[in-house]
């Protein structure tokens, strides 16, 4: 069974493609891409309760899209440590391993989603955008820049 904690490489190599989640107590944002576009996009904004993922809404994406590898945020402090919510988070990546048998790869979300909501909003000032941001679409965004980070990981 695949370990959470295992580096997983962008191999350019080949194609794969890799779903990517941004992990709340509330919502998890959900982006996928692939390694030949090394694109990012945002997919969904999935729902939890209590900090427990809806597994079929999960299990759906996975089945639509089935990835290689998955890649799940890791929240860090500006210094580098893990954030107060790692522990839930990397509850949810082993989960992912184990229920899914993929490999499960970890990035440094830090500041991932006022990031994503800076560039929403200035597409909406812009007039890219007719309606205002919604949270939702801020964790897909988050999602889709925690992938970027992953695609564009210097290979060791």
């Amino acid at each position: 069974m695949p370990e959470a904690s295992a580096p997983v490489a962008p191999d350019r190599g080949r194609h794969r493609v890799i779903l990517a989640f941004d992990f709340g107590l509330r919502r998890i944002g959900v982006a996928v891409g692939d390694t030949v576009s090394g694109t990012a996009t945002p997919r969904a904004t999935l729902l939890a309760t209590a900090g427990e993922p809806d597994w079929p809404a999960i299990a759906r994406e996975i089945s639509q899209y089935r990835p290689d590898v998955l890649v799940v945020g890791r929240p860090c402090d500006a210094d580098g440590r893990p954030g107060r919510f790692a522990p839930a988070t990397d509850k949810f990546a082993s989960a992912l391993a184990q229920r899914f048998a993929l490999p499960v790869a970890r990035v440094d979300e830090y500041a991932s989603s006022f990031e994503a909501a800076d560039a929403l909003r200035r597409q909406r000032a812009a007039g890219h955008r007719r309606r205002r941001v919604r949270r939702g679409e801020i964790d897909g965004a988050a999602a889709a820049i925690i992938l970027q980070r992953w695609l564009t990981t210097p290979i060791a």
